[in-house]
C-alpha cells in the first residue's frame, strides 16, 4: 500500500537528511544508555524519551546527559508521541521502552500490556502518520518463544507464557504488520538475555551479584531466589546494542535473533559469580516458592547465524567476562 505524505513532512524530512538524527525511547534503561553513547560516537545528534519521576531516574546517562537531548513523556501519550515524531524527524528511532520484568509482569499485566503492547502502536501511528522516512528498531524478546524447543531461530513457532511477553508479541507483530502494509522500514530484534554492570536490581542476574557481594562482607544474611535451573543465553548488553544499530543500517527491514549461542542455568550464574567473589553461595541461598512464576520459561536457547551472516555481528563479551564486569563494577560502587 503506498502511503501518501503531507507536504509538511515531506518537508520536515527533507530538511532532518542535513545530518543524523536518531530517537531513543527508554533512554535512561540500561540499553538506552549504552546505545546513547554508541550513537553519540557515530556522530549521531541523539534524542532521547524518559518518563517522568519523582525521584532521579537517570544515573545510567548522567555522563551523557549534556550531550544529548531528553524529553520528558510516555509513550502511551499519543499527543506527546506524535509531536516528538513531527519535531524531530528523526533518520532513526529505537523503540526501548517497557515495562520489562517479565515476573512483574504477572502482578501489574494491565500496566505492561498498555506499555508494551499500546506504547508500541502509539510510536508505530506516528511514524507513519508525521515520519514516514524514519527508520524504526523494535525491541523484542526471547521470552516470545517461551515453551518452544530450543535452539531458537527467526522461524521457531513462538509460544510465550507471560503478560510481558504476549504484550510483546502483540507489538512484534504489529510491527512486521507495519512493515507490509505501509512500506515502513521496521526492524525487530529478537534479543536474548543481554546483561551488564547497569541492569537494574531486580533482575536476577544483577540479584545475585549484589547478593553475593553483600553476604562477603557481612551486610545480608541470605539470598532468596526461585528456579535455579532456568536456562538462559546470556550475553553483553552493549554488544546488543551494537546489533541494533546494525539492524537499521541493513539494506532491508527484517528480523534478527540476537545472542551469543551458548545457554547457562542460573545456578552456573551463581557458580561463576561465587567462585569469583570467592564465597560459597550454598550458605547463603535459599529457594522463596514465592519467587516462582505462575508459568516458567524453562530454556532459551539463540541461533543467531541469521545475525552472523547478514550483519555481520558477533558477541564480544561471554559469559564468564560478562559476571566478571558486573562482579567489578559492583565491587568498585563498594570502594
Amino acid at each position: 500500500m503506498e502511503y501518501k505524505f503531507t507536504s509538511e513532512v515531506q518537508m520536515n524530512y527533507e530538511h532532518s537528511k542535513k545530518k543524523l538524527i536518531s530517537c531513543i525511547s527508554g533512554v535512561n534503561g540500561q540499553d538506552g544508555s549504552f546505545l546513547a553513547e554508541i550513537l553519540l560516537e557515530k556522530g549521531y545528534e541523539v534524542h532521547g524519551i524518559l518518563r517522568r519521576s519523582s525521584v532521579s531516574n537517570t544515573k545510567n546517562i548522567d555522563h551523557i546527559k549534556n550531550n544529548i537531548y531528553l524529553h520528558v513523556g510516555d509513550v502511551n501519550d499519543s499527543n506527546f508521541i506524535n509531536t516528538i515524531l513531527y519535531d524531530i524527524q528523526p533518520n532513526e528511532f529505537y523503540h526501548l521502552a517497557a515495562q520489562s520484568h517479565v515476573g512483574l509482569s504477572f502482578d501489574i499485566p494491565i500496566y505492561t500490556a498498555e506499555t508494551v503492547a499500546i506504547g508500541t502502536l502509539n510510536v508505530l501511528e506516528s511514524v507513519r502518520k508525521y515520519s514516514p522516512f524514519t527508520k524504526i528498531y523494535y525491541a523484542g524478546t526471547s521470552e516470545l518463544y517461551g515453551s518452544a524447543k530450543p535452539p531458537q531461530n527467526e522461524n521457531t513457532l513462538m509460544h510465550p507464557n507471560s503478560p510481558y511477553s504476549i504484550s510483546k508479541l502483540f507489538g512484534f507483530e504489529m510491527s512486521r504488520l507495519y512493515r507490509k502494509s505501509y512500506n515502513l522500514f521496521i526492524s525487530c530484534g529478537i534479543l536474548f538475555n543481554h546483561e551488564s554492570e547497569r541492569r537494574g536490581d531486580e533482575f536476577v542476574t544483577q540479584k545475585i551479584v549484589k547478593g553475593l557481594i553483600n553476604c562477603k562482607l557481612g551486610k545480608q544474611k541470605k539470598l532468596y531466589l526461585g528456579n535455579l535451573d532456568a536456562k538462559r543465553d546470556w550475553g553483553y548488553a552493549r554488544d546488543y546494542c551494537e546489533a541494533m544499530w546494525m539492524m537499521l543500517q541493513h539494506g532491508e527491514a527484517d528480523d534478527f535473533v540476537i545472542g551469543t549461542g551458548e545457554s547457562y542455568s542460573i545456578r552456573d550464574f551463581l557458580n561463576v559469580t561465587g567462585d569469583y567473589v570467592k564465597i560459597d553461595w550454598k550458605d547463603y541461598v535459599e529457594i522463596d516458592s514465592n519467587l516462582f512464576r505462575p508459568t516458567e520459561t524453562e530454556y532459551l536457547l539463540a541461533a543467531p547465524g541469521k545475525a552472523f551472516s547478514k550483519l555481520g555481528w558477533r558477541p564480544k563479551v561471554r559469559f564468564e567476562q560478562l559476571v566478571r564486569i558486573m562482579v567489578d563494577a559492583q565491587i568498585n560502587l563498594e570502594v
